[in-house]
């Protein structure tokens, strides 16, 4: 049986949380789980450690402030969120980093949330999951100060040059991989890079409900992504790196469970 860990599901989107029971079964049917939920701001933080509770085993979190929200962010917020990532159900800090793409908040105010969520990650010895969007010389200059004392750093859907990929390669990163790379419209640059991850940094992830895989066929009638699509990606993933689906499956999957610590034996029931 080949098992996945879907490393990033927005389950508290509108557009998902209204059917998280099925839609948690319907991706265990596929052997995807657990599903890590984001937390991108401190309330869906809560919001996502509650969610876990209900489900054990088969949902964990992260618990952060993407940079979208990071004018939200005050001194306060370090102690919340100290204390959420306390909590059993949190295995990584973060989503958290810098998005110069839509620029949602300041930059300058990007950089300081973004500093503030490594240092908490390094003094918790917690894994951090990060996001970058037209930022990566500011990103990598960030992540090069803290990155010594992290226990394990991952950039979730990398859409970036072959530079940059090897930038963040020497920094030992893990890299996760989306759909972007079914786009035949834009992930074409990415598809051609999928070959250059090595084994034991490469992981799976669907960020549901976005990025739906555009060369599904049938195409679901639903423009959401979830879940349960993501052995198409690892199969997309396989045959760009001209490697058994198998093989690979269970790289993103043992490399998933040991960046969050993860049980060694996964129930994929409640």
């Amino acid at each position: 049986m080949t098992q996945h860990i879907d490393i990033a599901v927005n389950l508290l989107s509108p557009s998902l949380i209204d059917k998280c029971g099925d839609i948690i079964e319907q991706a265990a049917k596929q052997h995807v789980s657990p599903l890590i939920v984001i937390g991108s701001e401190l309330d869906e933080s809560r919001q996502a450690i509650t969610l876990c509770e209900q489900y054990p085993s088969q949902l964990f979190c992260t618990t952060g402030v993407h940079p979208h929200y990071a004018s939200q962010w005050t001194d306060a917020s370090a102690d919340t969120l100290k204390q959420l990532a306390k909590q059993s159900q949190v295995v990584a800090i973060g989503e958290c980093g810098l998005d110069y793409n839509r620029d949602f908040s300041p930059r300058d105010k990007q950089r300081q949330a973004f500093c503030a969520q490594l240092e908490i990650a390094c003094e918790l010895q917690m894994p951090v999951y990060m996001h970058c969007r037209d930022a990566h010389d500011d990103f990598i200059a960030i992540v090069n100060q803290y990155r010594s004392d992290l226990p394990n750093a991952v950039l979730h859907c990398f859409t970036g040059t072959k530079a940059e990929l090897d930038a963040c390669l020497a920094e030992n990163l893990y890299i996760g991989i989306t759909g972007w790379i079914c786009d035949e419209r834009r992930g074409q640059a990415l598809a051609d890079l999928v070959k250059y991850i090595p084994n034991n940094r490469i992981m799976a992830e669907t960020d549901a409900p976005y990025l739906l895989p555009r060369s599904m066929r049938p195409k679901p009638k639903s423009s959401k992504n979830l879940p349960q699509y993501l052995p198409y990606i690892v199969e997309s993933m396989a045959k760009l790196r001209s490697q058994d689906y198998t093989e690979l499956a269970q790289h993103c999957y043992q490399n998933s469970r040991v960046f969050f610590n993860l049980p060694s034996t996964i129930s994929g029931k409640k």
